[in-house]
């Protein structure tokens, strides 16, 4: 808050005034009662001067209140407090200066044209004068003012000012001596001087309520964070909106300060941004939250310290590509489903399936196990939407019996890895080896084992009849091992009606055979 300095005109008037009391012990000349009217005339300058600043003052607050009350009003009421006091003990003063020159000089006397200015006795009267002089009201009334007003005032070196300028002390010294404050001020004092003292006094009341409006109107913008930028700004409760949903944002109008950047504390990290930017690469998927604080001087140079918060979601990239021709699925097989909502985590989506059973197993990860053949499976989505659920869509499968299996046998290649041996030429050790038949979907796309009941071979004799060998299991039965071993090399043999379980639980026999060439 900016300090109110006395002029040195203020100072040589004070000086004037401690000069010329100190001459009332003399001879009262004209020319001493002259140097008092001038003095008042000084005062009474300074005195109008003051209250026009005030009057400004007042009607700069009461133009603040009409357009923010609610940032004004606590100042307001305390600025209209101050000039209730004031203005109590200003006109108080003045009724007492108007008192006393009219006892002089009679009911037409004016204050600005006093006539006997050395009249000792009409000060004494109405100040001093047994049960009706006023001089003990008012310096209780300069003491409660005192009091008062210094309780608001913040700044020392003004608290000194004002409490010595209406302090009602008596000076201690051998002329003082059992004397109280009214009669060392007013007793046999001629009409001039208590003139001048009124006026003096209504000068320090002028001062003291000019000292408390400054500091008043500083504080309605002293402890605000000053700006030279306005901005608009939409912010967003989130930028995906899926159809359905609810856009929200909250809409404002920001003002900064360019030549005065805030410090910007995110996970109690300084950010290193001259203009506010964050950013952070978010590599895991889930719900998120950006924590921080901002910490900001305002003009008196007090800290403010706001602190934030904003949730945010990371979700998977995702992109849907169907084929309309292969939404199909498998009966009694599990069948392996990725759903994805973009814009809405995992954890907030939920599917249900018709014609089937469908059990999560990850973010996203599903199986579905559809029941009948023909019938189609639907599969609803639904995604948690601001609290509630929203549906996001309904797909159909159609449901189909798994594909016939293929006939193999498991050998070794020379290098001892396993392979699918399906027809042609093959030596008899590795034909023995493998020990029995297989059957699985190995199409490149599905790699489902099937579990082999049963199959037959088919062997030819030198007279081309045909010999068929029926094993109940996977295994090759001792007559077909007998078989295999007779055979030379160029020899051919069919293994066929090769029956297998699948997952679904169908035992089927495959239409396909497997050709052996022994070489």
């Amino acid at each position: 808050m900016a300090k109110k300095k006395i002029t040195p005109r203020q100072k040589m008037i004070n000086l004037m005034y401690v000069v010329l009391m100190a001459m009332l012990a003399m001879n009262v000349s004209s020319d001493v009662l002259k140097g008092f009217s001038l003095v008042d005339e000084g005062l009474n300058r300074t005195k109008d001067n003051s209250n026009v600043q005030n009057e400004a003052i007042y009607a700069t607050l009461e133009s603040a209140m009409k357009q923010n009350p609610e940032k004004t009003r606590k100042w307001y009421n305390k600025a209209m407090q101050v000039k209730s006091l004031s203005d109590s003990l200003y006109n108080f003063a003045e009724s007492l200066k108007k008192d006393i020159v009219r006892k002089a000089d009679g009911d037409d006397g004016d204050i600005r044209n006093i006539k006997n200015r050395d009249n000792l006795e009409a000060a004494t009267h109405v100040m001093l004068a047994p049960g009706v002089g006023k001089g003990d009201k008012l310096k209780k009334s300069i003491d409660s003012y005192r009091n008062k007003i210094l309780e608001m005032i913040n700044d020392s070196t003004q608290r000194k000012i004002i409490g010595d300028n209406l302090s009602t002390d008596v000076p201690v010294s051998t002329s003082t001596i059992g004397k109280n404050w009214q009669e060392y001020m007013f007793e046999n004092t001629p009409v001039v001087a208590a003139v001048t003292l009124l006026t003096k006094l209504q000068t320090d009341v002028k001062h003291a309520e000019s000292q408390i409006l400054h500091q008043l109107i500083s504080n309605i913008d002293v402890k605000d964070v000053r700006v030279n930028q306005i901005n608009a700004f939409v912010i967003p409760n989130s930028k995906t909106v899926v159809r359905g949903g609810t856009f929200s944002a909250d809409i404002v109008m920001a003002a900064v300060d360019t030549t005065q950047r805030p410090d910007i504390y995110v996970n109690n990290t300084l950010l290193k941004s001259s203009n506010g930017h964050y950013e952070s690469i978010c590599n895991s998927i889930g719900d998120f939250s950006l924590k921080g604080y901002i910490i900001m001087r305002n003009g008196n140079g007090d800290e403010i310290r706001r602190e934030f918060e904003q949730p945010y979601t990371v979700v998977e990239p995702s992109a849907t590509v169907s084929a309309t021709l292969m939404n199909m699925l498998y009966a009694g097989y599990q069948n392996p489903i990725s759903v994805s909502v973009p814009g809405v985590p995992a954890n907030k989506i939920n599917v249900s399936m018709t014609n089937g059973t469908l059990t999560k197993k990850g973010n996203g990860q599903y199986i579905a196990v559809p029941s009948k053949v023909g019938a189609d499976a639907v599969f609803t989505v639904t995604a948690d939407n601001d609290g509630r659920q929203q549906q996001m869509g309904k797909f159909e499968f159609h449901v189909r019996k798994l594909p016939d299996p293929t006939g193999y046998l498991e050998v070794k290649d020379a290098s001892g890895n396993t392979d699918r041996f399906k027809g042609g030429r093959i030596s008899k050790q590795a034909l023995l080896t493998a020990g029995g038949v297989g059957a699985a979907i190995d199409d490149g796309l599905l790699n489902i084992s099937f579990k082999v009941v049963g199959f037959e071979t088919v062997f030819i004799d030198r007279m081309g009849n045909a010999m068929p060998e029926v094993s109940n299991s996977s295994a090759f039965t001792p007559n077909q091992i007998s078989r295999i071993r007779s055979l030379n090399k160029g020899k051919i043999f069919n293994i066929s009606r090769i029956k297998a379980v699948g997952p679904d639980g169908i035992q089927r026999t495959l239409p396909s055979s497997v050709e052996v060439i022994i070489n």
